[in-house]
């Protein structure tokens, strides 16, 4: 069974087709890249996954369920977890608290718990704590743990971001743009922690990215897009000398 299966996926908006009978089939432990021009609807097939936005037509299914219907919280529930291409974070908490916030579904207690900080809403608070330093570690943010999360370097909040996701402890990761404004030692930091996290959390990674260095060196299969449909799929040797893929980015009379 498929990690994630989207069929004849398309989203409109009004008179414009931002996807179009789109398909992508994830198997568990894959990297893959979602590439494409600006425009060419790569947010938005992540928007239809997370249910952000329900596809005017086709189906999504993630662990041989269907997620139509769905909330993006219940589908975030359900195991899928994602960063954004404009970083979203609570950036008047600390860096320590926008992960913590992540783990609230799984706390385990109730508002009485809370209210009267019962032994058990003491000893579970500890436990998420100690897991959220853990993640903040895991992705070189330690040292920010106390400091507002609008304060940290555009790089350091990419990764807090991150690490918000997978303390959801998520089966399937989505990046949008994970190296947006990074520089080039922290992309290739970057990609090393990437490969690092897909490891060690046993993660499926969708990754949206503008850099084809990062992407070419990380993802094991590409999919392109252009103006809504997928333009070709293949390794990445095989997207780089696809004529159409040239034309796509480059233009025409392009040559690999």
């Amino acid at each position: 069974m498929p990690l994630l299966e989207c069929k004849d996926v398309s989203r409109f908006f009004g008179g414009l087709k931002a996807v179009s009978g789109f398909n992508l089939t994830l198997e568990v432990g894959e990297l893959v890249g979602l590439i494409g021009p600006n425009g060419a609807g790569k947010t938005t097939v992540f928007n239809v996954i997370t249910q952000i936005y329900p596809p005017s037509l086709g189906t999504v299914t993630f662990q041989g369920k269907d997620l139509m219907g769905l909330q993006p919280y219940q589908v975030c529930q359900r195991g899928i977890a994602r960063t954004f291409q404009n970083i979203r974070l609570y950036k008047q908490m600390t860096a320590l608290d926008n992960v913590l916030t992540a783990m609230h579904p799984r706390a385990g207690y109730g508002l009485l718990g809370a209210f009267f900080h019962t032994p058990g809403y003491v000893r579970r608070e500890a436990e998420l704590k100690a897991e959220a330093l853990s993640l903040l570690d895991r992705m070189g943010l330690s040292h920010r743990a106390t400091e507002l999360a609008g304060s940290l370097p555009y790089g350091e909040q990419r990764r807090l971001e991150i690490a918000r996701a997978l303390a959801i402890r998520p089966a399937l990761l989505l990046l949008d743009e994970p190296a947006a404004g990074m520089n080039p030692n922290e992309v290739d930091n970057l990609v090393q922690m990437v490969r690092g996290i897909k490891m060690d959390f046993g993660l499926t990674i969708l990754l949206i990215e503008h850099q084809m260095g990062l992407v070419m060196n990380l993802c094991e299969r590409l999919v392109v897009l252009d103006f809504g449909e997928t333009l070709a799929e293949g390794n990445p040797a095989e997207i780089q000398a696809n004529p159409k893929v040239l034309e796509a980015y480059l233009g025409k009379g392009v040559s690999a």
